[in-house]
């Protein structure tokens, strides 16, 4: 009975170490912050050093990625890049293009890597966002970097970053430690044009849905109305989705001679589109109509 329950003991033991890892708390707190600017929301993960009365800044080291192992004059030298935090990498991450001071930058998701320097910083989004640290940095990854200008702030024991200053299209974004301020500012841009656009993308396939919709239904009370809906929609943006379905409501209601001059039209435009639009099917169709004109 012994030996079965110190041999049940360590099967029980051998499975919790298998299906789970002990968290033990860090020295260097974790925070993920979210911020909406715009139709954007942004994200930042980063760890939190504290400076306990160590020298953070103004050495410097020919050594642009950190050696593991190696003891530098300062915690974060000039001309070395930082993992603008502790442990793993800081990570940035937003949902729409943006705009840093000036620059693009894609959505997605990156590194937040930061070089160091007496009167300029380099900010780095890199996109090879889940790593450890510094130490495995390549710069053929770097989707955009930005020089910036430290400033002196208060003093802040642990290191934070801020996302202040937020109004309807950007904010400033800023990394705090000890005494020194690191700035960039983010802009989503123009976010009136980019819902315009996105209402008549929306218009132009709904206005199309419902034109198939009817016709499927055989709805002739309706016909008109969907046309005059589809009009609206080609006015706005037009696309072989909208003409082609217009050409195929204006067959229905008998406008052949319509339908065909609306369906060449579509063709021209679906051809014409980036990626060109699968236009073969509605081809035989409209060649169909014109043999029976």
């Amino acid at each position: 009975m012994k030996q079965l329950f110190i041999l049940t003991l360590t099967i029980g033991i051998a499975v919790l170490g298998a299906s789970a890892q002990l968290a033990l708390p860090r020295e260097s707190t974790r925070q993920e912050i979210t911020q909406s600017v715009g139709d954007a929301k942004i994200s930042i993960a980063y760890n939190r050093p504290n400076s306990k009365g160590r020298v953070l800044w103004g050495c410097t080291s020919t050594d642009v990625v950190p050696k593991g192992g190696v003891t530098y004059d300062c915690l974060v030298p000039n001309g070395q890049v930082w993992r603008t935090g502790a442990n793993e990498a800081t990570v940035f991450e937003t949902t729409a293009d943006l705009m840093v001071n000036g620059e693009k930058l894609p959505k997605g998701k990156y590194a937040l890597f930061s070089i160091p320097d007496k009167d300029e910083w380099t900010v780095i989004f890199n996109k090879t966002w889940d790593q450890w640290g510094s130490f495995n940095y390549d710069s053929k990854q770097d989707a955009l970097r930005v020089k910036v200008k430290p400033s002196s702030g208060e003093m802040f024991e642990t290191m934070s970053i801020t996302v202040d200053d937020v109004t309807s299209t950007a904010a400033n974004v800023a990394v705090r430690w000890e005494k020194v301020v690191v700035p960039f500012r983010i802009d989503v841009g123009d976010i009136s044009g980019r819902f315009v656009n996105d209402v008549r993308r929306r218009m132009s396939i709904e206005a199309a849905q419902l034109a198939t919709f009817v016709i499927g239904q055989k709805a002739t009370s309706r016909y008109s109305e969907v046309l005059s809906l589809l009009d609206q929609a080609i006015a706005a943006n037009e696309t072989f989705g909208n003409l082609s379905a217009k050409a195929r409501l204006l067959a229905e209601m008998g406008r052949v001679p319509e339908a065909i001059s609306t369906g060449e039209r579509a063709v021209t435009v679906g051809k014409a589109a980036t990626p060109a639009a699968n236009t073969a099917g509605f081809e035989r169709t409209l060649a169909a109509w014109k043999s029976k004109k």
